[in-house]
């Protein structure tokens, strides 16, 4: 079967290769489930990995599957499965366990080993290509309903943990009722931390540095959030007019600005810290003030990385919820589709050079198409498929 691989530690070195089909009984405990890849989003990691700033090949290969936004239909199930059946539209998660404790719980996105294992990312081959294989413990089921959105659950889960770990520390308070939040960033992440935080009923103003009105913008617009551009209105300014903001979610990759952020916050808030920045960036910051208002407004800073199953749960019915408040919007996000492992150049040059993509992905096989179609099983009636849009 088609897959599109890099080469760890080789700079452009994405290519398409081939894999033997995987099956159900790879997985121990009849636990398997064989899924056939519909869509596949990328995003800054694929192209970082593309780019041979991070990522390792699984033991016994020297490529790496690329791709950690998956989304298919499940084709095979193994005979201890019992939550998941052939037809049902799924994703995967993204984290596999390693040794620690928070490992053995169900928290591998907490872990403190040294080593981890991210599908597409480190140690563990992605989801861009035809079929994958994995156990149902990480695998979880999307609405027919959805299954128009559905690749868009893995990046909704780093704000859907952003947010939740937020309101989990501030149970210290015992009383804790935010008001505002604001949102340092426009793109993908910080659209998606936009929505969560609307869900949950905050006033959200989200900074961004592009003038209003474009896309994103819009996009905010109709959630009712407000869109200032740094340009004209700083952080400051906008803190002052707006805030202070019970809720910071960082999402811009330009690491000066969380200093900013903790000097918008409010006493007793959380600044949520999502995006990684492998640079070696510099900048004054007035140290003094930063910490005596840390400490006398017992503020919090905590960073946030990937996501377990928890997280992708609550997405989905987030992304319910959105499409019952705010219909049609969580598909706007879905701008620049690619059609076909084939056409990974193209998927790679529109990841880096398109301008107003919001969400770029690889559509591998239609949505709808019945597994097996050629074989001339009835797949609808057999699974009670709805047709697609």
């Amino acid at each position: 079967m088609k897959a599109l691989a890099v080469f760890p530690g080789t700079p452009n070195s994405l290519h398409l290769t081939e894999l033997e089909k995987p099956s159900v009984r790879d997985i121990p405990n009849g636990r398997g489930v064989l899924v056939r890849v519909l869509r596949v989003g990328v995003d800054g990691t694929d192209k970082e990995i593309n780019a041979a700033e991070y990522g390792t090949a699984p033991e016994g290969y020297d490529f790496l599957v690329t791709g950690h936004e998956g989304f298919g239909q499940v084709e095979e199930v193994g005979p201890a499965v019992t939550e998941l059946k052939r037809g049902d539209y799924v994703v995967a998660t993204v984290r596999r366990p390693g040794k620690s404790v928070y490992d053995a719980i169900g928290t591998s996105d907490m872990t403190t080993d040294d080593v981890y294992y991210e599908r597409g990312i480190n140690l563990r081959h992605g989801y861009l290509t035809e079929y994958y294989v994995d156990s149902a413990d990480f695998i979880v089921r999307i609405p027919d309903g959805l299954r128009h959105v559905g690749v868009l659950l893995e990046p909704l889960t780093v704000a859907e943990k952003g947010v939740t770990q937020a309101y989990e520390i501030q149970r210290r308070l015992r009383v804790w009722h935010p008001k505002r939040a604001a949102v340092m960033g426009a793109g993908t992440i910080g659209l998606l931390a936009a929505l969560v935080l609307r869900l949950q009923g905050l006033d959200v103003t989200v900074f961004g540095q592009r003038f209003a009105p474009y896309r994103n913008s819009d996009l905010l617009e109709q959630l009712g959030a407000r869109y200032l551009s740094t340009t004209t209105t700083p952080l400051a300014q906008g803190a002052l007019e707006h805030g202070p903001f019970d809720i910071i979610f960082e999402a811009t990759g330009f690491s000066p600005i969380v200093f900013d952020s903790m000097q918008a916050l409010a006493k007793n808030g959380v600044l949520v810290l999502s995006s990684v920045t492998g640079g070696d960036r510099r900048c004054e910051v007035p140290s003094d003030k930063i910490n005596l208002e840390f400490v006398l407004g017992n503020k919090v800073m905590v960073g946030t990385v990937n996501a377990n199953r928890e997280y992708f749960v609550r997405g989905v019915e987030h992304m319910a919820l959105a499409e019952s408040q705010f219909a049609g919007w969580l598909e706007q996000l879905l701008t620049h589709p690619v059609h076909g492992l084939d056409n990974y150049k193209e998927l790679i040059d529109t990841l880096t050079t398109a301008k107003d993509a919001i969400k770029v992905y690889c559509e591998v096989a239609p949505i709808g198409e019945p597994a097996h179609q050629a074989a001339g099983i009835d797949v609808a009636a057999e699974l009670s498929v709805t047709a697609p849009r």
